[in-house]
């Protein structure tokens, strides 16, 4: 992400500006503590300070069931391009095989995408039912 803007992230300390703007919870409660009562901490300037605190005391302990969850509660909205949702979409790393993630595909797509695949025949793999899917779109 920081390599792809580098003039926004010229300064080190702007990638712990823009990594608190996604802070939640107890996480956000430590960072506001942390500039209420130790304004100078090198975790609020230094992206290894800040990086390794909030990893260490915030951290997901099992990344893969918490991608398997979030696929699950991904839906593509009616309005949305399927090709922008396939990315979004296979990000999480799940290490579900193709069959696996074809269920879990058309499970997050729109009825009225499920409704024309029901008229087509049944694709094969996975990628051949992305392919269909991106002609439906």
């Amino acid at each position: 992400m920081f390599q792809a803007k580098p003039l926004t992230f010229q300064l080190k300390s702007s990638y712990v500006a823009f990594a608190t703007l996604y802070l939640q919870g107890i996480a956000f409660d430590h960072y506001m503590a942390l500039l209420q009562f130790d304004p100078n901490s090198p975790v609020l300037s230094n992206w290894q300070a800040f990086a390794q605190e909030f990893s260490s005391k915030f951290r997901v302990f099992d990344t893969v069931a918490e991608a398997k969850e979030n696929l699950f509660n991904l839906q593509m909205r009616n309005n949305k391009q399927f090709t922008t949702f396939i990315v979004r979409f296979e990000a999480y790393k799940t290490g579900w095989n193709y069959n696996t993630l074809q269920v879990a595909l058309c499970h997050a797509l729109p009825q009225c995408i499920k409704d024309t695949l029901c008229l087509t025949s049944k694709q094969s793999s996975y990628n051949s039912y992305k392919a269909l899917v991106t002609q439906i779109n």
